[in-house]
C-alpha cells in the first residue's frame, strides 16, 4: 500500500494480503489506519454456495456491498434478497445482515465499511479459527473491538437451508 499525493491511498493488487476462508477468499485492501479512519475496504470472492458472513450488525459503521460479478444472497433486517452483478447495497448501523453466495452462483464483491474500523485482524482471526489456531471464544470476545456483533437470525438460517431468496 502506498500513500501518494495528498494522503491518497493506492493499493496495488499484488501487494494486498489475501486470506483463504474456506469457500471464499478475502483480499485486505485498506484498513482504517491507512485511510485516516474514513473507511475500511476489502474484496471478497465466494465460491458457488459459499458462506460469507454470519448474521451480525455494526453499531458505529455502515457497510456497503458492491457486487462485481455473480450473485449475492443477503440478509437485510428480516428479509433475504439477492443482489446481482452491478448492484449496490448499503446497510446502516444496527441493521442485522449476513451474506453468502447462492447455490446457483459464486460472487465477487467489494465491501466498504464507513467510518472505518480497524478490522484486518478480525479477518486474520477468522482464518486462524478455520485452521484451528483460534477459538470461537476468542472470536466472541472480539465483538466490541471489531464492531462486529453476532446475533441469531432464523430467517437467514431458513433461507440458507432452503437455498432461496427473492
Amino acid at each position: 500500500m502506498s500513500v501518494i499525493g495528498h494522503d491518497a491511498v493506492l493499493v496495488r493488487s499484488e501487494e494486498a494480503e489475501t486470506l483463504g476462508l474456506g469457500g471464499s477468499a478475502v483480499r485486505l485492501l485498506a484498513d482504517a489506519s491507512a485511510t485516516g479512519g474514513a473507511l475500511s475496504t476489502l474484496r471478497v470472492t465466494l465460491a458457488r454456495g459459499a458462506d460469507g458472513a454470519t448474521p451480525h450488525y455494526h453499531s458505529g459503521s455502515s457497510e456497503l456491498f458492491y457486487v462485481t460479478d455473480g450473485e449475492l444472497q443477503v440478509l437485510v433486517g428480516k428479509e433475504v434478497v439477492t443482489a446481482h452483478a452491478g448492484d449496490l447495497l448499503v446497510v446502516p448501523p444496527h441493521l442485522p445482515h449476513a451474506f453468502a453466495a447462492p447455490p446457483s452462483s459464486g460472487a465477487d464483491l467489494l465491501i466498504v465499511i464507513t467510518p472505518g474500523v480497524e478490522r484486518f485482524e478480525y479477518f486474520r482471526m477468522l482464518e486462524r479459527l478455520r485452521r484451528g489456531e483460534a477459538t470461537v471464544e476468542e472470536l466472541l470476545a472480539s465483538q466490541e473491538r471489531f464492531d462486529n456483533h453476532f446475533l441469531e437470525a432464523p430467517t437467514w438460517r431458513e433461507a440458507r437451508e432452503a437455498g432461496t431468496s427473492d
